[in-house]
């Protein structure tokens, strides 16, 4: 009996700890991906972005909380929400000097669909997350914009200390980061975001590894090294075809 009851109590055990081991699947985020619920503007985007090869080496999974950063455009969130799945959730974070009314009623639309994301909205320089709330987030050519002031657009000159302690807080420990951006020259000063909307990916490294973040992975994906650094990415000779370095970070601190 005594040999039975510890046997059992093993069995136990091994089935918790097994149970609590075991990794959530990967996020079938081909078929988010085509799904015809997407909108047509950003399908018109995937062949310059690849989202499903990215969300798989970044290691979206099933039930995952993320969080998608400057994403009032809804490209990665119409992805990702799917992708995760009703034990998902995913955040569109937007600054409020980039959304408006007619943005925040297509948000509203699209979160009535998906029924599980939302919307948080907060100045560019403060953002608004809640603590230890995202297992994931995706900041997609967007983070040069930390570096960036515009008067027009009411942004004040930023340092990417604060910026970036407010998202360590917000993401778990061991929490991933996704960071995809336009390559700038080795070197290049802050003034080059204001003037070419690129980033010196040296700078990131050096941003993130400060902030509490290790890098863990990069991706040659969207990399083209036919790319011209001294043309602004909207010009149509580089628009959706520019060099972008694509990181994976992780929290540890």
């Amino acid at each position: 009996m005594r040999m039975k009851a510890i046997l059992g109590a093993v069995l136990l055990v091994s089935a918790a700890v097994a149970g609590h081991a075991a990794p959530a699947a990967l996020a079938n985020v081909e078929a988010a991906v085509t799904s015809p619920k997407r909108s047509a503007d950003n399908v018109k985007l995937d062949a310059s972005r690849k989202p499903a090869e990215i969300l798989r080496w970044a290691g979206l999974r099933q039930g995952m909380r993320a969080v998608d950063l400057f994403g009032g455009n809804l490209y990665w969130a119409e992805i990702m929400a799917p992708a995760v799945g009703p034990s998902g959730h995913v955040t569109v974070w937007e600054p409020s000097q980039f959304i408006d009314d007619k943005g925040k009623a297509a948000f509203d639309k699209f979160a009535a669909a998906a029924g599980n994301v939302d919307l948080r909205v907060s100045p560019m320089e403060s953002p608004d997350l809640p603590a230890g709330a995202f297992d994931f987030a995706m900041i997609n050519l967007n983070y040069h914009d930390v570096y960036w002031e515009s008067a027009k657009f009411k942004i004040p000159r930023m340092e990417p200390a604060p910026w970036l302690k407010r998202l360590n807080a917000a993401m778990k420990r061991g929490g991933t980061v996704v960071v995809i951006d336009h390559v700038a020259k080795a070197g290049a000063p802050r003034e080059t975001v204001e003037k070419y909307h690129r980033i010196d990916p040296a700078v990131v490294r050096a941003d993130f590894r400060k902030a509490g973040f290790m890098l863990a992975g990069t991706s040659k994906l969207l990399a083209n090294p036919s790319d011209d650094y001294a043309i602004g990415v909207f010009d149509e000779k580089v628009r959706g075809k520019t060099d972008r370095f694509v990181y994976k970070f992780r929290k540890v601190r």
